[in-house]
């Protein structure tokens, strides 16, 4: 089973804010700067991109995995779960965000790919929101933002760093 980091997608569905948990997010490209999520076709969250044409990543902190599990485990078709957060707007206007979580990720749809039972999204970054709390130099720290991994149906925190990236492997001494 991969392992994969837990977000909430932000949606707004009928000019209501919604939130639903997805663990298929990634980094889709550098420059400009995408990322990606897929999403079941039957989600209401779904309508809500398809409708607006922007969605948000919520990325929660590990003190954060209820609400988030919760996202996933109840429906916004009957539920509203925008009470659960503190609901901001960035420069798009329409793709909710939760206040509280550590990072934000504003975006607006660049593409959708049909895969069958998910569509893939790939949205294009307006804006970023980080916590103050979370920086380290300016720069976001993932200790600090303690965001919850997904993996084999549980829920993780992340360890320690073990080494830089594009740098550690420069050490390889080679037979």
């Amino acid at each position: 089973m991969a392992v994969m980091p837990a977000v909430v997608v932000g949606a707004n569905v009928e000019g209501k804010p919604n939130f639903m948990t997805a663990a298929w997010a990634s980094v889709a490209c550098m420059d400009p700067p995408m990322v990606s999520v897929a999403i079941n076709k039957s989600r209401h969250t779904e309508r809500g991109i398809e409708e607006n044409k922007t969605f948000s990543l919520n990325i929660p902190a590990a003190k954060d995995v209820i609400t988030t599990d919760f996202c996933g485990l109840v429906s916004g078709k009957k539920e509203d779960k925008s009470d659960l957060f503190d609901v901001l707007y960035g420069k798009l206007g329409n793709a909710p965000m939760i206040g509280s979580f550590p990072v934000n990720i504003e975006c607006e749809l660049f593409l959708t790919a049909d895969l069958g039972s998910h569509n893939l999204h790939v949205g294009k970054i307006v804006d970023v929101h980080a916590d103050e709390d979370c920086l380290t130099n300016g720069i976001l720290d993932t200790a600090k933002v303690d965001p919850i991994v997904y993996s084999n149906a549980n829920y993780y925190r992340l360890g320690e760093s073990i080494g830089s990236s594009y740098s550690i492997g420069k050490g390889l001494k080679r037979p």
